[in-house]
């Protein structure tokens, strides 16, 4: 079932968005070459909990840390650790929520560390255009859900690159994961229904530079590419408030 938010339930994950926004801001500076994923975690929890938040995906299902932090050939879900050690031209993916009394974010970020390769750097501006155009139709009057994966699919495949089947975006904000799922493709085989005051959306393009395959790694949580090659991920949280579409993770 679609939860519809109220318009105070709206203005509390108004407030949790602002400050992961917040943070995503903070990190872009902060993510060096030679600091670990553990300490980029470590980082965001430390932002959280010192603005009163709760990290929402620490423990969620058994996760074990703050933020997904997932590098390179990782697309989603990479655990932190001490061990993996940022490179020059690294494309660093941080995914995190904060749960703020009840009411929850979901932002994504690829960062790119130092110089990239030029195909990494426009795998990650195609990868952000997608999700600016996903949000661009959802914002359309009479909008529905596959309207959002149409925008994202054609422009990706426009320039050649594989989009995520497996995951998908996805409801937020009284909850980590609510209805409906938002896949980033088209299909007659899954729901379409129509978007409606009261929704609170999380849509995430995760675009990879070769095939659109992925696999799940013995960690049972990180999901990686199939061919080895770099992959991308944003993620904004976007309410319909009786006003049209609001981009909620802005700083």
């Amino acid at each position: 079932m679609i939860r519809l938010k109220t318009e105070a339930q709206i203005a509390g994950i108004r407030e949790a968005c602002h400050l992961t926004a917040e943070l995503m801001h903070n990190l872009s500076s902060y993510i060096q070459e030679g600091m670990s994923t553990f300490d980029i975690d470590q980082y965001c929890y430390q932002f959280i909990v010192n603005h009163k938040g709760v990290p929402a995906f620490l423990h969620y299902e058994g996760f074990p840390a703050t933020a997904c932090i997932s590098v390179n050939e990782e697309v989603i879900h990479g655990i932190p650790s001490k061990k993996r050690i940022i490179q020059e031209g690294d494309l660093v993916d941080v995914d995190l929520g904060i749960n703020m009394n009840g009411h929850f974010s979901d932002m994504a970020r690829t960062f790119i560390v130092g110089k990239t390769k030029d195909e990494y750097q426009q795998l990650c501006d195609v990868t952000e255009e997608s999700l600016r155009l996903g949000i661009e139709a959802a914002s359309q009057k009479g909008a529905r859900i596959q309207d959002i994966g149409s925008a994202v699919y054609k422009h990706a495949r426009k320039h050649g690159y594989g989009v995520v089947r497996d995951y998908c975006g996805h409801g937020v904000g009284l909850d980590v994961h609510e209805e409906p799922e938002i896949p980033n493709y088209t299909s007659s085989y899954l729901p379409n229904p129509r978007i409606r005051e009261g929704m609170v959306l999380a849509i995430e393009p995760m675009i990879n530079l070769g095939t659109h395959k992925v696999r799940l790694l013995s960690n049972d949580w990180t999901v990686v590419t199939a061919d080895g090659l770099p992959s991308a991920h944003f993620e904004d949280t976007v309410a319909i408030t009786k006003h049209g579409l609001e981009v909620l993770t802005v700083f």
